[in-house]
Protein backbone atom coordinates (compact mmCIF):
# COMPACT_ATOMS: atom_id res chain seq x y z
CA UNK A 1 0.00 0.00 0.00
CA UNK A 2 2.85 2.39 0.88
CA UNK A 3 4.49 1.57 -2.45
CA UNK A 4 1.28 2.66 -4.23
CA UNK A 5 0.96 5.88 -2.22
CA UNK A 6 4.45 7.15 -3.10
CA UNK A 7 3.91 7.16 -6.91
CA UNK A 8 0.47 8.64 -6.38
CA UNK A 9 1.92 11.48 -4.30
CA UNK A 10 4.55 12.15 -6.94
CA UNK A 11 1.84 12.26 -9.62
CA UNK A 12 -0.29 14.72 -7.62
CA UNK A 13 2.74 16.93 -7.01
CA UNK A 14 3.65 16.90 -10.69
CA UNK A 15 0.10 17.87 -11.72
CA UNK A 16 0.08 20.69 -9.13
CA UNK A 17 3.37 22.03 -10.42
CA UNK A 18 2.11 21.92 -13.97
CA UNK A 19 -1.02 23.86 -13.00
CA UNK A 20 1.10 26.40 -11.10
CA UNK A 21 3.31 26.85 -14.14
CA UNK A 22 0.27 27.45 -16.29
CA UNK A 23 -1.22 30.11 -14.01
CA UNK A 24 -1.09 33.72 -15.28
CA UNK A 25 1.93 35.68 -14.04
CA UNK A 26 0.93 38.54 -11.73
CA UNK A 27 0.87 41.87 -13.57
CA UNK A 28 3.49 43.47 -11.30
CA UNK A 29 6.12 43.24 -14.01
CA UNK A 30 3.67 44.56 -16.60
CA UNK A 31 2.87 47.50 -14.33
CA UNK A 32 6.54 48.34 -13.89
CA UNK A 33 7.09 48.14 -17.62
CA UNK A 34 4.01 50.28 -18.23
CA UNK A 35 5.22 52.90 -15.75
CA UNK A 36 8.57 53.04 -17.50
CA UNK A 37 6.81 53.44 -20.84
CA UNK A 38 4.53 56.18 -19.52
CA UNK A 39 7.47 57.99 -17.96
CA UNK A 40 9.45 57.85 -21.18
CA UNK A 41 6.43 58.96 -23.16
CA UNK A 42 5.91 61.93 -20.86
CA UNK A 43 9.52 62.99 -21.18
CA UNK A 44 9.32 62.62 -24.95
CA UNK A 45 6.09 64.63 -25.08
CA UNK A 46 7.62 67.39 -22.96
CA UNK A 47 10.69 67.48 -25.16
CA UNK A 48 8.49 67.67 -28.23
CA UNK A 49 6.42 70.48 -26.70
CA UNK A 50 9.54 72.45 -25.82
CA UNK A 51 10.87 72.04 -29.35
CA UNK A 52 7.58 73.22 -30.88
CA UNK A 53 7.40 76.28 -28.62
CA UNK A 54 11.01 77.17 -29.40
CA UNK A 55 10.31 76.86 -33.11
CA UNK A 56 7.16 78.98 -32.83
CA UNK A 57 9.00 81.58 -30.75
CA UNK A 58 11.70 81.82 -33.41
CA UNK A 59 9.07 82.10 -36.12
CA UNK A 60 7.49 85.07 -34.32
CA UNK A 61 10.88 86.75 -33.96
CA UNK A 62 11.74 86.18 -37.61
CA UNK A 63 8.40 87.63 -38.75
CA UNK A 64 9.01 90.74 -36.62
CA UNK A 65 12.58 91.18 -37.84
CA UNK A 66 11.61 90.89 -41.52
CA UNK A 67 8.37 92.83 -40.98
CA UNK A 68 6.44 89.84 -42.32
CA UNK A 69 3.25 90.78 -40.55
CA UNK A 70 1.18 88.34 -42.60
CA UNK A 71 3.03 85.49 -40.93
CA UNK A 72 2.80 87.24 -37.56
CA UNK A 73 -0.97 87.53 -37.97
CA UNK A 74 -1.25 83.82 -38.80
CA UNK A 75 0.27 83.03 -35.39
CA UNK A 76 -2.39 84.94 -33.42
CA UNK A 77 -4.88 82.82 -31.48
CA UNK A 78 -8.00 82.39 -33.69
CA UNK A 79 -10.46 82.73 -30.79
CA UNK A 80 -8.68 84.68 -28.02
CA UNK A 81 -6.88 87.20 -30.21
CA UNK A 82 -3.81 88.97 -28.87
CA UNK A 83 -2.94 91.46 -26.10
CA UNK A 84 0.06 93.81 -26.08
CA UNK A 85 1.63 94.99 -22.83
CA UNK A 86 4.24 97.74 -23.02
CA UNK A 87 5.83 96.71 -19.72
CA UNK A 88 5.99 93.68 -17.44
CA UNK A 89 2.72 94.49 -15.68
CA UNK A 90 -0.20 93.13 -17.70
CA UNK A 91 -3.23 95.39 -17.35
CA UNK A 92 -6.17 93.46 -18.78
CA UNK A 93 -8.40 96.54 -18.68
CA UNK A 94 -6.08 99.01 -20.39
CA UNK A 95 -3.56 97.06 -22.49
CA UNK A 96 -4.35 96.99 -26.19
CA UNK A 97 -6.20 93.87 -27.27
CA UNK A 98 -7.21 92.78 -30.76
CA UNK A 99 -9.27 89.93 -32.05
CA UNK A 100 -7.47 88.17 -34.87
CA UNK A 101 -9.97 89.63 -37.36
CA UNK A 102 -9.44 93.20 -36.11
CA UNK A 103 -5.67 92.84 -36.16
CA UNK A 104 -5.87 91.57 -39.72
CA UNK A 105 -8.13 94.49 -40.62
CA UNK A 106 -6.10 97.32 -39.10
CA UNK A 107 -2.54 96.05 -39.52
CA UNK A 108 -2.10 97.40 -43.07
CA UNK A 109 -3.66 100.76 -42.22
CA UNK A 110 -2.31 104.02 -40.76
CA UNK A 111 -4.80 103.93 -37.90
CA UNK A 112 -3.27 105.19 -34.64
CA UNK A 113 -3.86 103.23 -31.45
CA UNK A 114 -2.99 104.08 -27.85
CA UNK A 115 -0.89 101.21 -26.52
CA UNK A 116 -0.35 102.46 -23.00
CA UNK A 117 1.44 105.14 -21.00
CA UNK A 118 5.17 105.70 -21.33
CA UNK A 119 7.23 105.18 -18.22
CA UNK A 120 8.52 108.37 -16.66
CA UNK A 121 6.43 110.92 -18.56
CA UNK A 122 3.15 109.08 -18.37
CA UNK A 123 2.36 110.28 -21.90
CA UNK A 124 0.18 108.00 -24.00
CA UNK A 125 2.10 105.99 -26.55
CA UNK A 126 0.30 106.27 -29.88
CA UNK A 127 1.36 104.41 -33.00
CA UNK A 128 0.13 102.32 -35.89
CA UNK A 129 0.28 98.56 -35.49
CA UNK A 130 3.32 98.35 -37.76
CA UNK A 131 5.17 101.11 -35.91
CA UNK A 132 4.41 99.56 -32.54
CA UNK A 133 5.68 96.18 -33.69
CA UNK A 134 8.77 97.61 -35.33
CA UNK A 135 9.74 100.32 -32.86
CA UNK A 136 8.52 99.01 -29.51
CA UNK A 137 8.06 95.25 -29.60
CA UNK A 138 11.17 94.64 -31.73
CA UNK A 139 13.19 97.60 -30.52
CA UNK A 140 16.30 95.40 -30.52
CA UNK A 141 17.29 92.37 -32.56
CA UNK A 142 15.83 89.69 -30.34
CA UNK A 143 16.81 86.96 -32.80
CA UNK A 144 20.22 87.02 -31.10
CA UNK A 145 18.86 87.14 -27.56
CA UNK A 146 19.02 84.71 -24.66
CA UNK A 147 16.06 82.34 -24.73
CA UNK A 148 14.10 80.66 -21.95
CA UNK A 149 10.84 78.75 -21.61
CA UNK A 150 8.50 79.44 -18.70
CA UNK A 151 11.32 81.12 -16.77
CA UNK A 152 12.04 84.82 -16.32
CA UNK A 153 15.51 86.13 -17.12
CA UNK A 154 15.07 89.88 -17.11
CA UNK A 155 13.57 91.73 -14.20
CA UNK A 156 13.54 95.28 -12.93
CA UNK A 157 11.36 97.34 -10.65
CA UNK A 158 8.12 96.75 -12.60
CA UNK A 159 5.58 94.38 -11.13
CA UNK A 160 5.56 91.18 -13.19
CA UNK A 161 2.14 89.52 -13.04
CA UNK A 162 2.34 87.41 -16.19
CA UNK A 163 1.90 84.09 -14.38
CA UNK A 164 -1.10 85.43 -12.47
CA UNK A 165 -2.85 86.64 -15.63
CA UNK A 166 -1.94 83.58 -17.73
CA UNK A 167 -1.64 80.74 -15.18
CA UNK A 168 -2.25 77.90 -17.64
CA UNK A 169 -0.33 79.29 -20.60
CA UNK A 170 3.27 78.75 -21.68
CA UNK A 171 5.54 81.71 -22.26
CA UNK A 172 8.91 82.25 -23.86
CA UNK A 173 11.39 84.98 -23.01
CA UNK A 174 13.94 86.63 -25.29
CA UNK A 175 16.39 88.69 -23.27
CA UNK A 176 19.15 91.10 -24.27
CA UNK A 177 21.59 92.04 -21.56
CA UNK A 178 22.31 95.71 -20.85
CA UNK A 179 25.58 97.39 -21.74
CA UNK A 180 28.38 98.26 -19.32
CA UNK A 181 28.21 101.85 -20.53
CA UNK A 182 24.71 102.15 -19.10
CA UNK A 183 25.39 100.10 -16.02
CA UNK A 184 23.48 97.23 -17.66
CA UNK A 185 20.24 99.09 -17.00
CA UNK A 186 19.40 99.29 -20.71
CA UNK A 187 18.47 95.60 -20.88
CA UNK A 188 15.33 94.64 -22.77
CA UNK A 189 13.23 91.55 -23.12
CA UNK A 190 10.13 90.43 -24.95
CA UNK A 191 7.90 87.61 -23.79
CA UNK A 192 5.47 85.67 -25.93
CA UNK A 193 2.53 83.92 -24.29
CA UNK A 194 1.15 80.85 -26.06
CA UNK A 195 -1.91 78.66 -25.75
CA UNK A 196 -2.65 75.48 -27.63
CA UNK A 197 -5.63 75.41 -29.97
CA UNK A 198 -6.53 72.43 -32.14
CA UNK A 199 -3.07 70.94 -31.82
CA UNK A 200 -1.10 74.12 -32.54
CA UNK A 201 0.38 76.84 -30.33
CA UNK A 202 -0.81 80.39 -30.93
CA UNK A 203 0.11 83.80 -29.53
CA UNK A 204 -2.27 85.29 -27.00
CA UNK A 205 0.03 88.01 -25.64
CA UNK A 206 3.20 89.97 -26.31
CA UNK A 207 4.76 91.44 -23.17
CA UNK A 208 7.76 93.77 -23.34
CA UNK A 209 9.89 94.50 -20.30
CA UNK A 210 12.74 96.86 -19.49
CA UNK A 211 14.10 98.95 -16.66
CA UNK A 212 11.53 101.48 -15.52
CA UNK A 213 11.79 104.56 -13.32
Amino acid sequence: MKKLLIPLAVLVLAVACKKEAGKPVPNVIDSIAQNKTDSAGTVQNNASKEAVLKQTNDEVLKSLKTKDYTTFTSLIHPEKGIRFSMYAFVNVKEDKHFSKADFEKYQPTKTLFTWGAQDGSGDPYKATINDYLGKWVFSKDFTVSQYSLNKFIGGGNSLNNLKEIYPKADFTENYIKGTEKSGEMDWKTVRFVFEEFQGKYYLIAVVNDQWTI
